[in-house]
């Protein structure tokens, strides 16, 4: 049980650091690759913008967005829209590893993932959808 107990103990210290050092990162550091990315998701907001208003698109817990009710999109167009989000996804993830790496941690991917999952659903319009931390969509 002490042993246990131990382990518990230096997962929740590692853990702690984690967010320590996270805490320090910039996360508004810029290079080329970051810019570029950002620049493409900007553009691309535009027309993210439409399917985040009428529910067919939301924000996930994890940083990416995903097709929320598919019957929100007319059949012709939806193809072309899951499209979007795949292009959509990549980019984030793109932008979490970038960002980690021109910390000089890449293995803060992940926490960065995180931080910006967060701060994508509070950027959210009202009446965007998002995962809450247990999965389930909710509005704003």
């Amino acid at each position: 049980m002490s042993r246990r107990i131990g382990v518990l103990a230096a997962a929740g210290l590692l853990a702690a650091w984690a967010l320590l050092a996270l805490a320090q990162a910039n996360l508004e550091i810029n290079t080329p690759a970051i810019a570029s990315l950002q620049a493409s998701m900007q553009q691309r907001h535009a027309q993210l913008s439409p399917l985040y208003d009428s529910g067919a698109v939301g924000l996930t817990r994890d940083g990416n967005v995903a097709l929320r009710d598919a019957n929100a999109v007319p059949l012709a167009q939806r193809q072309p829209v899951t499209g979007l989000i795949a292009a959509e996804n990549q980019d984030r993830a793109a932008l979490y590893r970038e960002i980690a790496r021109a910390n000089g941690h890449p293995e803060w991917e992940q926490d960065v993932r995180a931080t910006f999952a967060q701060r994508w659903i509070q950027k959210a319009r009202p009446g965007w959808y998002y995962q809450n931390a247990s999965g389930a969509w909710v509005r704003k």
